[in-house]
């Protein structure tokens, strides 16, 4: 029911707000006034983020996977221009620690820590990157050769040493608070589906409730003081429809609305009466009560009608759903596509006897999930992206330097789309390229600027173009 259109629609838009708020962090800033005690402070500060990334790269798996360089928090240090710069200056002339790299290398590897790192699948997001604040507090602090070096550097005192662990762990705190945003953004991810899954229950539930007052209506006015004829003999065409009997009478349609707590409400009232009103006046509900005979299939194609034309038209109905989600809107015309399906398989299930009695065995909801892979795509997608942002931005900034269109046109959208793309097509081989560029194209259409389709799809051209020619692509 939720297929990977939908999910690709919900990881792109989530990513665009959390790159935002991710690419805040940053490591510290040389202090504006120094003093001798904050310039060796800033300095140490910086010679152990230095450490720590030649550390990183310098572990090494089979096939050449470097674990530790890979995290986000190497990445996010590595890739700072101050860093670059300094890392540069160590590879012609050593830093400080450079004796010291390859003992404190085997001390990591040999740890338990990043033996437990190693098995990352039973740890969460956040303490998997938490290893760096271990390493350091842990394993290069209390080194003898460390201290050592630190006490005979230009500047030394105690307390400037007490600054820079100060300053690392402000740093730790920072990027450990965007990584539990990390947590946070999955979480609010599975909500979003989640609540895709309620908005096909309710979708479904609406015949139910506009049903059940349409017969309200008709039985009060049967008790008027001055009923009519057709008040006293009403056509109960509409409120005996077969396809609400089958759902009324659905055990699973009931434990799901049960599940989800959405048993009707007072504030439920306005909608459904506009709704109602709305189905009272229209063709579909006319030509349905004036037909001589009616029977199961035009039963389910009235409300295949009254859904597409009426119901899902309704600025009422729309004004009500951005209310109780801001992910509905959005979802609608997908998830109305399912309830249009599910509506064609209780149709499907016509008895051959009386196409009025509703047929009891019939499972008709569709499962929130196509198969397991689908239910572990969203979110792997999402951390793939994040996991190598840096590196896919690369490729875009690369394709734009070389092309012909002009960087000020590249929203951030745009990024975000194309990073997300090329999460999909490196990290998910069974999924044909066409198709990942395709979807990917028809989103930055209907999310970004009116060029962005043109654009994105130029810009993913000439990155997976390069990507073949160097064999980091095989689709």
């Amino acid at each position: 029911m939720i297929n990977r259109v939908l999910i690709r629609i919900k990881v792109v838009q989530l990513l665009y707000s959390y790159l935002l708020v991710e690419n805040s962090f940053n490591i510290e800033a040389a202090p504006a006034q120094p003093t001798r005690e904050k310039r060796f402070a800033y300095n140490l500060y910086m010679e152990m983020l230095a450490l720590m990334v030649d550390i990183a790269d310098n572990i090494t798996q089979r096939g050449g996977i470097r674990p530790l360089y890979q995290t986000r928090f190497i990445q996010r240090v590595a890739n700072d221009e101050k860093m670059r710069s300094l890392i540069q200056k160590h590879n012609l002339s050593g830093g400080p620690f450079a004796e010291l790299e390859s003992p404190l290398t085997t001390k990591v590897k040999e740890s338990g820590l990043y033996k437990k790192f190693l098995k990352s699948e039973d740890m969460s997001a956040v303490e998997h990157e938490r290893i760096w604040q271990d390493i350091f507090n842990i394993i290069i602090m209390p080194d003898s050769g460390v201290s050592r070096i630190i006490s005979e550097m230009d500047g030394y005192t105690l307390s400037g040493v007490d600054r820079m662990r100060e300053m690392m762990e402000t740093t730790f705190s920072k990027f450990y608070g965007a990584s539990e945003n990390l947590s946070d953004a999955l979480n609010t991810l599975k909500r979003s589906m989640d609540k895709a899954r309620e908005l096909y229950i309710r979708l479904l539930q609406l015949p139910i409730l506009i049903t059940n007052m349409r017969e309200q209506e008709i039985e009060e006015n049967r008790t008027k003081f001055l009923a009519t004829a057709e008040d006293r003999n009403p056509n109960m065409r509409f409120v005996e429809n077969a396809l609400v009997a089958q759902l009324n009478g659905s055990e699973e349609l009931d434990k799901a609305i049960e599940r989800y707590g959405m048993r009707m409400s007072v504030d439920d009232e306005p909608m459904l009466r506009g709704l109602l009103n709305a189905i009272l006046a229209s063709d579909y509900y006319k030509e349905y009560m004036d037909f001589p005979a009616t029977d199961y299939k035009m039963d389910c194609d009235l409300w295949k009608n009254l859904y597409k034309y009426v119901i899902f038209e309704n600025p009422l109905f729309l004004e009500t759903l951005e209310e109780k989600s801001v992910f509905w809107n959005d979802d609608l015309g997908i998830i109305g596509d399912f309830v249009l399906k599910t509506v064609k398989k209780i149709s499907d299930y016509a008895p051959a006897g009386d196409d009025h009695l509703p047929v009891e065995s019939c499972k008709f909801l569709l499962p929130m999930y196509k198969d397991s892979e689908d239910a572990r795509f969203g979110a792997e997608l999402f951390e793939y992206v994040v996991k190598n942002k840096d590196t896919y931005r690369g490729y875009i900034d690369e394709a734009l330097e070389k092309s012909a269109w002009e960087s000020e046109r590249l929203a951030y959208m745009d990024v975000v789309v194309m990073m997300t793309a090329l999460a999909e097509i490196l990290n998910f081989p069974k999924i044909p390229l066409t198709v990942s560029i395709n979807e990917y194209i028809e989103i930055a259409k209907a999310y970004s600027t009116a060029k962005s389709g043109q654009f994105v799809h130029g810009i993913l051209s000439d990155i997976l173009k390069k990507l073949k020619e160097e064999g980091k692509l095989l689709k």
